[in-house]
């Protein structure tokens, strides 16, 4: 099995493109409330449309999640109540 490396990302710091590679810097929020580099994420170009296709799509889920839980709590609770978003769900093959 391959090992895999987790990073946690707020946002992202900068990205640039090099012989053929994406390159996106991520940051995360310092405890001074201020962006820090987190990592690197290197994408072949011909493979981030793909990517950004995938992530695209993955909001698009999360989107009709969010009005699906928004809409199940509204016909349960009371109006003065506001929707809340399960804490955790998945998406995909795995």
């Amino acid at each position: 099995m391959t090992e895999t490396r987790t990073i946690f990302a707020d946002g992202l710091l900068d990205a640039s493109v090099h012989h053929g590679v994406a390159r996106l810097n991520l940051a995360q929020l310092g405890s001074d409330g201020k962006p820090v580099p987190s990592g690197q994420l290197c994408v072949p170009l011909t493979q981030l449309p793909a990517l950004t296709n995938g992530l695209v799509t993955l909001l698009r889920q999360i989107e009709a999640k969010v009005k699906e839980a928004q809409a199940a709590q509204a016909a349960e609770a009371p109006p003065a109540e506001a929707a809340s978003m399960p804490s955790a769900f998945t998406f995909g093959g795995r």
